[in-house]
C-alpha cells in the first residue's frame, strides 16, 4: 500500500494554492477579485499561484469585459478536481494513521 505522505501533491503544499482549490471545488466559478478578496492577496502574489494551477491544468481562465474592464474568471477541471479530491484523501488517511 502505498504510503500516505507521498500521496499528497505538492502543489497543494502551498496554503494559497490549497485555499484557492478549496474554493474553487465548491463554486462553479470566480473572480480573480473575489479570489483576491477572500485570501487577502495582492494581485502579484495570487497571478503567480494561479498560473500554477493553470500550467497544471487544474483550473481553466475565462476572460471577458465587464463594460470596459475585463473580467478573470477561474473554474476548476475535472483533472483539477480529482488531483485535489486525490489530495484531501491522502491528507485524511494520514491524519486517521492508515
Amino acid at each position: 500500500m502505498k504510503n500516505p505522505i507521498e500521496a499528497l501533491n505538492k502543489i497543494f503544499d502551498s496554503r494559497i494554492r490549497l485555499g484557492v482549490m478549496s474554493i474553487l471545488i465548491v463554486n462553479d466559478s470566480i473572480s480573480f477579485n473575489e479570489l483576491k478578496q477572500l485570501l487577502e492577496l495582492t494581485d502579484g502574489n495570487l497571478a503567480s499561484h494561479l498560473n500554477t494551477l493553470e500550467q497544471a491544468e487544474y483550473l481553466k481562465v475565462q476572460k471577458s469585459f465587464i463594460g470596459k474592464k475585463t473580467n478573470t474568471t477561474y473554474i476548476i477541471t475535472e483533472l483539477g478536481r480529482h488531483a485535489f479530491k486525490a489530495h484531501l484523501d491522502a491528507l485524511e488517511k494520514m491524519i486517521r494513521g492508515i
